[in-house]
């Protein structure tokens, strides 16, 4: 890359996504490039038409991202880090509406669940959008005064939108955590190599032998080389009815000596070992 070529982050939405957001936080001066749909952004960073991916893995209170985990346990890219993101939902109408005509609310399902007792208690109707950016930008076009967004409020300027109530979210604590994702890039300065390149966490992606005893094992060896394991969910192998592959993340240096060993047991007793990546701690960003 030339020096004033600038780095290409793709994500999945339109402009102002929660994921632009965290985008333009890690890379400030990229170009943002938008894709339908997260397997879009995927591949655009899988094929290099971007250099980065940023896509949301998990919410603190709608759970995982499901699509993104199997796009990890499918694809080929790795992780470079994962930032955390406040997510604070706003109501969004066009100017000159007030609350009491809004009779439905489009967003994101996960935005819809993380709103749901606000919803409920307004007596909305609930329409879905692709992600919440798109629903802003949905009801900017239609300009009708029923109807409203759930979104940030970088989409309401962005799009023209007046925030008719702000944080509606049910929990205050809704924070999303969104992988950085790369083919293999190094990172483009000294800046993005200190935030991208320590390896202080780390994670795996499991397929265990169908015998008695073989996750335990695979849990305990983690555990006996003295590695942290933070998080461990399965999900469906596609391919095998009722078989699983196990997401794990864990804390510390897979390069060390301990790490290592581990590696090897693992692989020892496992039919398959992926290593996703190893990468900082999770980064707390601004809120939005």
């Amino acid at each position: 890359m030339s020096g004033n070529e600038k780095l290409k982050i793709a994500y999945s939405g339109v402009q102002g996504a929660y994921a632009q957001i965290v985008a333009g936080k890690v890379f400030p001066d990229a170009e943002y490039c938008t894709y339908a749909s997260f397997r879009q952004a995927y591949e655009a960073a899988e094929t290099k038409q971007c250099d980065y991916a940023v896509l949301p893995i998990e919410n603190s209170f709608a759970g995982e991202v499901a699509q993104v985990t199997d796009l990890l346990y499918s694809g080929s890219l790795t992780i470079a880090g994962i930032f955390e993101l406040p997510i604070v939902h706003n109501l969004l109408g066009i100017e000159g509406t007030d609350l009491e005509q809004i009779k439905t609310v489009y967003s994101h399902p996960q935005a819809l669940d993380q709103c749901s007792e606000y919803i409920y208690l307004h007596g909305f109707e609930r329409r879905v959008a692709t992600n919440t950016a798109q629903a802003a930008k949905e009801v900017a076009l239609l300009k009708d005064p029923g109807i409203a967004a759930i979104a940030s409020s970088r989409t309401a300027e962005i799009y023209g939108l007046k925030i008719l109530e702000r944080s509606i979210n049910e929990s205050d604590n809704n924070t999303t955590r969104f992988v950085v994702l790369t083919s293999g890039k190094e990172p483009d300065t000294r800046e993005q190599a200190a935030l991208l390149k320590k390896k202080e966490a780390f994670t795996l992606i499991l397929i265990v032998k169908n015998e008695a005893g073989a996750v335990a094992r695979a849990i305990t060896t983690i555990g006996d080389f003295g590695f942290n394991m933070r998080t461990l969910r399965s999900r469906p192998l596609r391919t095998l009815l009722w078989n699983y592959y196990f997401y794990i993340e864990g804390e510390g240096d897979l390069s060390s000596v301990r790490g290592s060993k581990m590696l090897n047991m693992l692989r020892e007793n496992c039919e398959s070992v992926k290593i996703l990546g190893n990468y900082p701690l999770d980064h707390i960003l601004d809120g939005t």
